[in-house]
């Protein structure tokens, strides 16, 4: 493969979707296929034959187009129409209606803020390549940036643009991407690695599986692009195995890219050699901090280790290895493309960019959206979310899934990045985001996300594997009323405790959902006690 064969590839790509008048997308990520999305599109698809319209009519799957809560959703390109909640028996009043009015009952406005407040980067393709064909990929600029590294930038080019974008690792901690680039290239060794870690485990996180489902092509660009900057040749994408359509076409685009001598040995003509394999997680969530992932690369069982030393320097096999998650590696092709000042343009002074959020629970408006980092939360609720639905009350929000806090309506128009979350008692997390309404109980969430932490703790640490036992105790005497007043301010030592003296973050951040509630709700907590001392005293 050269540049000019990947510009005949886009060319005679593009040139083959504009002989069709009409170009009809339907959404076939995991949200939609749960809603019948195939049927939908086989559906057309005959229609589209019945109908004699083979030669000016296109029906394809595409990625995520965001409003999941919509789905199945079908795109008409010319018109830029939108429809939502499309059955197969729908397709034929769609497809008679492409040189004629729309199927009005089926159209989704797309001038609303969830569509217009949005800022799209790493989703920019989705809605509009079909992720099992790379020529689609190609075709709107894919592997371009890895051309342009190769051919026209040494490494320390390469790296220095990251570093000018400010981009920050979009897996939880926020860690300066170039400076973690960097310190893997300076590392003397024969062998380094690049690891992608996709084990996307939060409650109610869905990011990381819809941008491997409707893009897998860039993420392995991204990752090639790493590997170049960094002096590695062997890349592994660890992804739980509860992510079968994610798993299907990252395996289908690796083995696409290597046919094309984009993955493989001396990729672009140059001396640059790169090759990925998948490695499938059995669900543990321990196994997302990255040194617990790296043990379960290397066949041991997923535990973490102290740090230092750092994987940047001893990692997989004790060989220098770069880990970034999925997020991350999808920002990179476009700040080469674009350059690093670009991406710094966009988001506030400390966290630049945009990030990409599952939004869930009590919101109108659930699914995959991009905002630009600094953006308020209020915003994102009220205007992209729609607000709460029936009528209810907002209470709270919760961000970082169980490592997370929830934030009340008091602080609603902070900004959303790393910084002021931190100031509010939660974190960005990798980018779940959970609404609650008047009728959550705040001490239950609690209690819930503490069995979470509790069940997946590896019990390494005894703070961590007693600590959030003892935690999950207390709530649940304090939910069912058998708690008294002291067991609150055990509670607290508790968290105190478990978050200082943990060994790797999943513990240390285990408090942060009590502890924010703790903050922000301690009312339902003490009421809780009261009402245990009432009883106690009738006794």
């Amino acid at each position: 493969m050269t540049p000019e064969e990947l510009s005949k590839i886009a060319s005679a790509q593009q040139e083959t979707l504009k002989k069709y008048t009409h170009r009809i997308h339907v959404c076939v990520a995991a949200g939609c296929q749960s809603s019948d999305a195939d049927k939908v599109k086989d559906a057309l698809s005959a229609e589209v034959k019945a109908q004699g319209k083979e030669k000016c009519c296109l029906v394809k799957g595409v990625g995520c187009m965001g409003l999941c809560s919509a789905g199945p959703l079908v795109s008409v390109e010319t018109g830029n129409i939108l429809y939502q909640e499309v059955k197969p028996e729908d397709a034929k009043d769609i497809i008679s209606s492409l040189d004629g009015e729309p199927v009005q009952r089926l159209i989704c406005p797309t001038d609303i803020p969830f569509f217009s407040k949005q800022k799209k980067i790493v989703l920019e393709n989705f809605g509009k390549i079909d992720p099992e064909t790379i020529a689609d990929y190609i075709a709107v600029g894919g592997y371009q940036a890895l051309f342009q590294a190769l051919t026209e930038m040494d490494p320390p080019e390469v790296i220095n643009e990251v570093l000018k974008s400010g981009l920050r690792g979009r897996g939880g901690a926020g860690y300066p991407t170039g400076l973690k680039w960097s310190t893997v290239a300076k590392a003397d060794s024969t062998r380094k690695y690049v690891v992608c870690n996709a084990d996307e485990g939060d409650p109610g996180a869905f990011m990381d599986r819809s941008v491997l489902e409707s893009d897998p092509h860039r993420v392995i660009e991204g990752m090639a692009i790493a590997a170049y900057a960094t002096g590695a040749d062997q890349g592994y994408i660890y992804v739980r195995a509860e992510y079968p359509l994610a798993i299907k076409r990252l395996k289908n685009a690796i083995k696409q890219a290597e046919r094309q001598g984009l993955l493989g040995h001396n990729i672009c003509n140059t001396t640059f050699n790169f090759n990925i394999e998948i490695r499938l997680g059995a669900g543990a969530f321990v196994c997302g901090e990255e040194t617990a992932l790296l043990a379960s690369i290397e066949g041991k069982r997923g535990a973490p280790r102290p740090r230092p030393p750092f994987p940047a320097q001893s990692g997989l096999w004790g060989y220098p290895t770069l880990i970034n998650n999925v997020e991350t590696f999808a920002n990179i092709p476009p700040i080469l493309r674009n350059g690093g000042d670009w991406l710094a343009a966009i988001g506030t002074e400390k966290s630049k960019g945009t990030k990409v959020f599952a939004l869930a629970g009590q919101v109108k408006n659930t699914g995959l959206i991009e905002v630009p980092m600094g953006i308020p939360l209020r915003q994102i609720i009220f205007e992209i979310g729609g607000g709460v639905p029936e009528g209810r009350k907002f209470k709270a929000v919760q961000t970082g899934g169980p490592s997370g806090g929830c934030i009340p309506e008091q602080h609603l128009d902070i900004s959303t990045d790393y910084e002021s979350l931190a100031t509010v008692g939660s974190i960005m997390g990798s980018g779940g985001m959970i609404v609650m309404d008047e009728t959550s109980d705040m001490v239950d969430v609690a209690k819930y996300f503490m069995e979470f932490c509790m069940s997946e703790s590896c019990g390494k640490c005894t703070p961590c594997r007693a600590g959030t036992a003892q935690m999950h105790g207390l709530l649940d005497r304090i939910c069912s009323g058998q708690a008294e007043t002291r067991d609150l301010a055990l509670l607290e030592e508790l968290c105190d405790m478990v978050r200082n003296t943990s060994l790797c973050g999943l513990g240390q951040t285990a408090p942060n959902p009590v502890l924010s509630t703790l903050r922000y709700f301690r009312e339902e907590y003490t009421m809780k006690l009261t009402d245990a001392s009432a009883k106690a005293a009738a006794k």
